[in-house]
């Protein structure tokens, strides 16, 4: 029995250990709105992607929302030293889609994105969990 319980710390430990930086419950700039949101980060297949979790007004107070459940960031690549690129950010307060980068500092992530030459730095999330 204790040698059972070892394995599964063990197992428990190692799942993680091996689970990127980048994963996890994070906080959004607020849009143009002023409303923000929490994007769960997971990987999907080799990439990362984000869907929105919770939805907030401009005084903090949850709300309800159309876009909760919709994905918001996909294709995400680790590319080393924090970065991640070669993905795509959807911002619902725009409905557009940008070609994006993110750099994961801490407990900090910048995100900025481009779409038909024109970019947006989506300013810098912060993690929640």
């Amino acid at each position: 029995m204790k040698s059972m319980m070892l394995a599964l710390g063990l197992v428990a430990a190692a799942t993680a250990a091996s689970a990127d930086p980048v994963e996890g419950l994070w906080k959004t700039k607020p849009d143009d709105n002023g409303h923000y949101g929490y994007v769960q980060i997971d990987p999907c297949g080799a990439a990362f992607c984000g869907r929105l979790v919770k939805a907030f007004d401009q005084a903090g107070a949850e709300i309800a929302s159309p876009n909760i459940g919709k994905q918001i960031v996909w294709d995400m690549v680790a590319q080393g030293d924090g970065a991640y690129g070669d993905g795509k950010v959807w911002s619902p307060d725009r409905d557009k889609t940008y070609s994006s980068k993110m750099q994961l500092d801490g407990n900090s992530l910048a995100v900025s994105g481009c779409v038909l030459m024109i970019c947006r730095d989506g300013g810098t999330w912060t993690r929640v969990q």
